[in-house]
Order: C-alpha cells, then sequence, then structure tokens
C-alpha cells in the first residue's frame, strides 16, 4: 500500500511540475498594459494530405508531439513515431518545436 501511495504521489507531483506539450502551444497571456498579442496556434493532421491542403506553399513535416521535435520527409521518424503528427513547417518553428539535430 504505501508503495502505491508513493508512486501515486510522485506522478501526481510530476504532472504539476512538468510542463505538458500541450501548454507549450496555448496562447501566451496578455500583457497587463491590456495589449493583444497574437498566438501562434499549431494545427495538428492526420494525414500528410490534409496538412499540405492547410499548407500548400510550406512543406508538411511530421512533428513528434512529446518531444517538439520534428522530422521531414524521408527521414526515420517521419510519421514513425507513437505520439505525433503532420504540421506546416513554419507553423511548428513558430510555436517553438525545432528540427532534429541528427537527421533521423
Amino acid at each position: 500500500m504505501f508503495r502505491f501511495c508513493r508512486r501515486l504521489f510522485a506522478a501526481l507531483l510530476f504532472a504539476l511540475i512538468a510542463p505538458s506539450h500541450a501548454l507549450a502551444h496555448a496562447p501566451p497571456p496578455s500583457p497587463p498594459g491590456g495589449e493583444l498579442v497574437s498566438a501562434v496556434l499549431l494545427q495538428l493532421f492526420d494525414s500528410e494530405a490534409a496538412a499540405q491542403r492547410h499548407c500548400p506553399r510550406d512543406v508538411v513535416v511530421w512533428l513528434n508531439t512529446k518531444t517538439g521535435i520534428y522530422h521531414e520527409k524521408g527521414m526515420r521518424w517521419y510519421g514513425n513515431t507513437k505520439h505525433g503528427a503532420y504540421v506546416c513547417r513554419r507553423e511548428a518553428d513558430a510555436a517553438g518545436d525545432r528540427d532534429t539535430r541528427n537527421g533521423q
């Protein structure tokens, strides 16, 4: 029982402390002066074709939604991560996501 409670407490504490990927893409709060800040909304797509229709002049990439790292077509993890979606590269960059550093 003690082990279960300890694990539950650790999971709850982690959930409160660790920032979630969804919060990373939430619009920023308005500044105290009341000025409006333009927010970057990242649209996620289930298919490459749907993403390409959304951004016809941009490159479609596969975003690992847990890590915030995206992969281009032809790379090892393009469309092959557990948690991910197709997105427009410019929108991903504007939302703070980044390209893979090792070319996979």
